[in-house]
């Protein structure tokens, strides 16, 4: 049987409904009101949130990163199967050497195409530390990144009203089985006769 059948099977009169059947059939329907409504608003702040958030980010990043150039101390190790779609997509650490945007000379750990040789150059970003870094963001990760949060806003509203109906349903389904304790503690007597 569907959630929508029983919803409504709570809502058609019943000389067996319990208030309680009534009142979680309205609950139900309006976290689902509730949480349709409330969806798209979450959607557009989470995004617009994280859209501000990460075109900050590649704001600064840009402002304080700096791509160079880098010489191989080493040569890449070789693929084993050169010239292969694995091989484009492969990459190999190895020590390479550049200049910091401070013209400070400094040597780090990179990963490049397989089969590079020493003293070949390769692209790189460095941070204002001095370091390798990957570069700012782009664009297009900007927006992936807060279309992400979008979504992730979007289910949070929908996970929070199915936790809030999951609870209020558990608190009535203990409250109806003390019920039912109570009532069968009182009309027990009358069924059981002693010998």
């Amino acid at each position: 049987m569907s959630g929508g059948t029983v919803l409504f099977r709570r809502l058609r009169r019943n000389p067996l409904r319990r208030r309680t059947d009534l009142f979680r059939a309205w609950l139900g329907l309006g976290l689902v009101l509730a949480a349709l409504a409330a969806t798209p608003a979450a959607l557009f702040w989470a995004g617009d949130t994280a859209h501000r958030h990460y075109a900050r980010t590649a704001q600064q990043q840009a402002a304080t990163r700096h791509d160079t150039h880098a010489v191989l101390l080493e040569d890449a190790r070789r693929h084993p199967e050169p010239g292969s779609a694995e091989e484009r997509r492969t990459r190999y650490p190895v020590k390479v050497g550049f200049t910091d945007a401070g013209g400070v000379a400094r040597t780090a750990t990179t990963d490049v195409r397989p089969g590079l040789t020493r003293g070949s150059t390769v692209h790189v970003w460095a941070g204002p530390d001095g370091e390798l870094t990957g570069p700012p963001l782009d664009a297009g990760q900007v927006r992936s990144r807060a279309m992400g949060w979008a979504v992730l806003g979007a289910l949070a509203v929908q996970g929070a009203a199915a936790a809030a109906y999951g609870v209020a349903a558990r608190v009535l389904e203990r409250r109806d089985l003390a019920a039912w304790d109570a009532a069968w503690r009182e009309t027990a007597p009358r069924w059981t006769t002693s010998p």
